[in-house]
């Protein structure tokens, strides 16, 4: 039996790779239990290794590092990929009210924790660390601890011992601030659901389907081209019912609008409301109805598959004119857009096509429209990708009054290189699609690796720190990550008036909390929580890991 005590107790890579597989193993296995519907899920990865290094077991620090290195840069690529197509979308209109009000959560935290740097003389490191576990932030802590070691050339244990005293609380702290406002004020669950309803069915931005009948003068016997020259907004004609045939036609260009025409539109109602009154009048006839007028035409959705359409504008792909259908909507991560054509599709787009049954199988073969094709790994994008964000990660910049050169990092480098690629790639064919649960996995590989590699490391001094002054570090925890929301939260409601579900999903997205996430949305059956959740988490995750970052590269 000696072999099984040189795998744990000796040294080498089978040791290393085995002591961090069985972390890794018990600490996903932990994570899948829930205590009053709470879980700490893979950050138990990072409690294991504490408990493995606090009992002597050791691993060989040059592939410890190697782990933490290219686990946390595999962690940050992916989270990239996966918030970078909503991140500047997320920035428009509504979402720009919901970010500025996280980017307040964001630069309070820092300002409190910089506040109590100065207070307690508790080193700025360890304060990051703290930070990071308050608003439990993984990849901050990740990047605030190898941006430390760039720039002084040793790990600072405190930076992940702060994030692992910090975390517990910073799971629970925001579900006793949410509480607290609903307490605060005397929300009524029911009304704030009611109210959210009613506003979905107004919902100004989001691509719809309306019907109208042509009864302006000005527009009688106007070719749809012409039209849209005159109205300068995006919209979509699906499909024209000429009164005076008893036809029903797919719109083209060079179709010409009548009186009483019928008309199917697909546009935002913002748009609709200035459209309307400039061709007619509203009428109420669902789509249903509209299919039931001429049983040749059908309306399905088609999934973009062939790389050969990824970056192409769906002018470009000229769908009307060599197929016979038109394009009404796209749907992409869930969202309706408007079929402008200027538009620029992606691959896993979804894409809505009207026309005859013959003529939408004939655009699927061309579009691809294979759920097959959409599950192979597209594993160019992913390494040009990592190799593009160790570059960037790797440039110095000097700014005025900083002796040191400053670097991103290859963390901080992979996840601007990420978000960039997911939004641009395509104008260079490159394709960054992958399926959510290929994302997930290849992000949950990389975290779990890391904190393994960071938990058996630091855990011989855990105790230590604890009982030699570390508990305080929960009290100043507590501090960043009550004040912030709170603050924020009584200001979205009074000053903002935003509706009490919209406000929380918030709140829990600019603390990246999945956790309580799960707590808001089972409050209501409505999914409130989670749309502004998703609005804010990609600038979130972003300035999250900056912030982190800046605290190490300025105040060390």
């Amino acid at each position: 039996m000696a072999f099984i005590n040189e795998l744990l107790f000796g040294t080498g890579t089978a040791h290393t790779i085995f002591i961090i597989a069985i972390v890794v193993a018990i600490g996903i296995f932990l994570g899948k239990i829930k205590i009053f519907g709470i879980s700490l899920g893979v950050t138990w990865v990072l409690f294991i290794g504490i408990v493995f290094g606090h009992l002597g077991f050791r691993i060989d620090e040059q592939i410890a590092g190697f782990v933490k290195e290219f686990g946390l840069i595999l962690f940050v690529y992916f989270v990239g990929l996966q918030v970078g197509p909503n991140f500047f979308s997320s920035l428009k209109k509504s979402g720009l009210k919901f970010n500025l009000l996280a980017i307040l959560i964001i630069v309070l935290g820092v300002f409190i924790t910089f506040i109590l740097h100065q207070i307690t003389n508790t080193p700025i490191s360890t304060m990051t660390g703290i930070m990071t576990g308050a608003v439990t932030n993984t990849p901050s802590m990740g990047v605030a601890q190898q941006t430390y070691l760039e720039m002084t050339g040793q790990y600072d244990p405190t930076i992940a011992l702060g994030y692992a005293v910090a975390y517990p609380l910073g799971i629970i702290g925001v579900i006793l601030v949410v509480i607290l406002l609903r307490y605060i004020f005397k929300i009524d669950l029911s009304k704030e659901t009611a109210d959210i309803e009613n506003y979905n069915k107004n919902k100004e931005n989001q691509a719809q389907i309306f019907s109208l009948k042509i009864t302006n003068p000005n527009i009688f016997g106007k070719s749809i081209i012409d039209i849209k020259k005159l109205i300068k907004r995006d919209f979509v004609i699906s499909r024209v019912y000429h009164s005076d045939t008893n036809n029903m036609e797919i719109a083209q260009p060079s179709t010409i609008l009548n009186k009483d025409d019928k008309v199917l539109i697909v546009t935002s109602l913002q748009n609709f409301n200035v459209i309307a009154p400039l061709l007619g009048e509203k009428i109420q006839v669902d789509t249903e109805q509209w299919d039931k007028l001429d049983e040749k035409l059908l309306s399905e959705q088609i999934i973009i598959s062939n790389s050969k359409v990824n970056g192409k504008t769906i002018s470009q792909l000229k769908l009307r004119s060599n197929f016979g259908v038109n394009v009404t909507r796209v749907n992409r991560a869930g969202y309706d857009l408007v079929a402008n054509p200027h538009l620029t599709l992606q691959i896993g787009d979804r894409i809505s096509v009207v026309g005859t049954e013959s003529a939408i199988n004939n655009v699927a073969k061309f579009l691809g429209n294979s759920l097959k094709q959409l599950n192979e790994p597209n594993l160019f994008a992913i390494f040009i990708g990592i190799v593009l964000g160790i570059l960037l990660g790797s440039i110095p910049f000097r700014f005025p009054g900083i002796p040191e050169p400053i670097k991103l990092g290859f963390a901080g480098g992979s996840l601007i290189v990420a978000i960039l690629l997911s939004n641009f790639g395509t104008r260079y064919r490159i394709v960054t699609y992958t399926t959510v649960s290929a994302n997930l996995m290849i992000r949950e590989i990389g975290i779990a690796m890391f904190l393994a590699a960071v938990g058996i490391s630091v855990g011989k001094d855990f105790l230590q720190t604890i009982v030699e002054g570390g508990y305080l570090w929960i009290v100043y925890g507590a501090i960043i990550t009550f004040l912030p929301i709170l603050i924020v939260g009584i200001l979205g409601r009074l000053v903002f008036k935003l509706n009490f579900l919209t406000l929380i999903g918030l709140i829990i997205g600019s603390v990246t909390n999945p956790a309580a996430l799960a707590f808001a949305s089972s409050l209501s059956d409505n999914d409130a929580p989670i749309v502004s959740y998703s609005t804010v988490y990609p600038l979130t995750m972003f300035l999250r890991v900056i912030m982190a970052q800046i605290l190490i590269l300025f105040f060390v």
